[in-house]
């Protein structure tokens, strides 16, 4: 006899004494995150970002590379030392503060400044007595004109502050004398004139001539 259709379950198919299947259990997913710790590392970062930033800041734009650096006095840096006693006297009148040939020289050809300085240094016991002069030509050409002209004897020079008694005192050499070192040079348009003489009528020609050499650098103190 054919009984009533029946589709048999899962279970009613194990076999006997079977375990049934447990459930998987759920894939684990990614720990999380800890808001308060990353919240924290985040703000180290952006100090660390902000220190770095302020240090960069005050290193480019330190002011102390980009100030002139002081340079010392010209009269400090040679072979001798010398001592500022008068001027520096400046103008622009140059044919009226020379005389003889130069004087005719500045009548045609004006100067455009003038600076005049006289100076002492010491050297073995021995003092002497330095005029420094600087004069500003319009060219290069007229600078080393003047530099050529003064160079030979007999004509005439730039009046130093002794010769026109802007500066006197007792014993005062004549650093335009018979016994008195010369000394020149061009530098572009400007031509430096150095005179100088001992006091007390020493005479030591090579130490006088020496002197007035190392004495054609002052004139960068005059060009202020």
């Amino acid at each position: 006899m054919v009984g009533a259709h029946f589709t048999p379950g899962p279970s009613d198919t194990a076999p006997l004494g079977a375990v049934p299947p447990q459930p998987r259990p759920p894939v684990p997913g990614p720990p999380a995150r800890d808001t308060r710790s990353l919240l924290l590392r985040g703000a180290g970062l952006v100090a660390i970002a902000v220190v770095s930033g302020l240090l960069w800041f005050l290193i480019r734009h330190d002011s102390t590379p980009d100030e002139p650096v002081a340079q010392p006095p010209a009269q400090n840096t040679g072979q001798y030392q010398f001592t500022l006693v008068a001027g520096p006297a400046k103008s622009t009148e140059c044919a009226t503060k020379s005389y003889g040939k130069t004087h005719d020289f500045f009548v045609d050809n004006e100067c455009q400044s003038l600076v005049r300085a006289l100076y002492t240094t010491e050297s073995g016991g021995a003092k002497a007595l330095v005029s420094v002069v600087l004069v500003g030509m319009p060219d290069s050409g007229k600078a080393k004109a003047l530099k050529t002209l003064t160079e030979k004897d007999g004509t005439g020079n730039v009046t130093d502050l002794v010769k026109d008694k802007t500066f006197a005192g007792t014993g005062t050499p004549s650093v335009g004398g018979a016994d008195a070192a010369y000394a020149s040079k061009v530098d572009g348009t400007n031509t430096t004139i150095v005179l100088a003489d001992f006091y007390a009528k020493h005479k030591d020609k090579a130490l006088i001539e020496k002197i007035a050499d190392d004495a054609l650098r002052l004139s960068a103190d005059l060009k202020g």
